[in-house]
């Protein structure tokens, strides 16, 4: 019997285009010998829809006709399975059309890979594909995820942070807190988004007023970190869990300016605007000495396991030509297009990186379901409210 994977992209983010490139990539790679893919649909209002239009990536021209003809959807959890229901339900019949067997998101951005879509999912009990709640909040928190990384050793940049009202309140003092701690030139972005997302580079204090204005576009608090001008990036996946975790062939991203942007990543080189970063200019492997190489992708399982990560990641890292030194920049706990790319490069389909991707969260479940997660009480068999304070008489 055939495995049914329900497959969501898209939500309310930035980045919601490139989730639905991402999330139909996937879809159309699995083992249909083995799945049975379920294409599910979030719109930018947190409705969710599927259909036989829904997974093809033409219907989205017209994102409007698309939903007219597809299935708004709820779910419902019943014996130990979830249904995949018709919203809203019919009067007479049945108003289930499918179930899932595993929920496997690949989403990206803030209201969705940082745990907020993941934590909807476990709320139904259904075995779910990728990081957990935590380890996905964490890793989209820029910040957060620097603490924990410098708790483990692991190389990464001093930076400041603060939120939107401190700026409005004293933008004077904003700048001097960021000038006394770090030098000019500096990167600004936003703590939680990426695919390079409400980023610029400051040079000086008006640069630094323009950088943090338009971050704050994007979200309520930035992270300020001193800019590496002699600058390589390198990109490295990682595959598995807090057990057992292998890392992917290294890629150097081209860019076109100081930092790589959302248009290096995801438009230049994108003829058919359906293939997401496997057309991003770059080059694979990296250019890397075998030292350098070995360093990279041990750092990387390194922060993949410190975050507690599971299924694929991708980690993206600084090397500063000026010091040789490599700092790690940011985690993807879902990478765009699920980095398949650089499996590919090892000699592993994107197939068999999403079969074992499964199997991932299906060792987690069976793991997790040998838990305690209640015992027996009766509390509530003999509670009494009648004389608490506050409760009417």
């Amino acid at each position: 019997m055939k495995i049914k994977v329900g497959v969501f992209f898209g939500g309310k983010s930035v980045e919601h285009e490139v989730s639905v490139i991402s999330g139909i990539q996937a879809l159309k790679a699995f083992d249909k010998d083995k799945y049975d893919a379920i294409p599910i649909y979030i719109t930018k209002e947190n409705e969710m829809y599927t259909g036989e239009a829904i997974g093809d990536i033409k219907s989205y021209k017209n994102i409007p006709e698309l939903l007219k003809k597809s299935i708004r959807i709820f779910f419902i959890c019943e014996q130990g399975k979830l249904n995949i229901v018709q919203y809203p339900e019919k009067k007479f019949g049945n108003s289930v059309i499918d179930h899932i067997d595993v929920a496997f998101p690949v989403v990206h951005g803030a209201n969705v890979e940082d745990g907020s879509l993941q934590g909807f999912l476990r709320h139904y009990n259904v075995p779910l594909v990728g990081c957990d709640v935590t380890a996905a909040a964490v890793s989209m928190d820029k910040y957060v995820m620097k603490t924990v990384l410098m708790d483990n050793d692991i190389p990464v940049l001093p930076c400041v942070t603060l939120h939107v009202k401190e700026y409005q309140e004293n933008s004077e003092a904003v700048y001097n807190r960021i000038e006394s701690k770090i030098d000019y030139p500096v990167i600004v972005k936003p703590v939680n988004l990426g695919s390079s997302v409400g980023i610029k580079v400051a040079k000086d204090r008006d640069g630094l007023k323009e950088a943090l204005e338009y971050a704050f576009e994007f979200g309520q608090k930035v992270l300020v970190e001193r800019a590496i001008m002699k600058l390589r990036e390198i990109n490295c996946a990682v595959l598995g869990d807090y057990e057992n975790a292998q890392a992917s062939e290294c890629e150097e991203p081209i860019s076109s300016d100081e930092i790589l942007s959302y248009e290096d990543k995801y438009v230049a080189g994108n003829k058919g605007g359906s293939e997401g970063m496997r057309t991003a200019k770059r080059e694979l492997p990296a250019n890397l000495s075998p030292e350098l190489r070995e360093e990279i992708r041990t750092l990387a399982v390194k922060t993949f396991k410190a975050l507690n990560c599971n299924g694929v990641s991708r980690i993206d890292f600084m090397i500063d030509k000026d010091i040789n030194k490599v700092y790690v920049n940011e985690i993807n706990s879902i990478p765009g297009s699920l980095a398949f790319y650089l499996w590919e490069a090892l000699g592993k389909p994107y197939a068999e990186l999403l079969d074992d991707m499964v199997k991932l969260a299906l060792k987690r479940e069976r793991e997790e379901g040998n838990l305690m997660t209640s015992f027996q009480t009766n509390i509530l068999q003999n509670a009494n409210l009648s004389g608490a304070k506050g409760i009417k008489k």
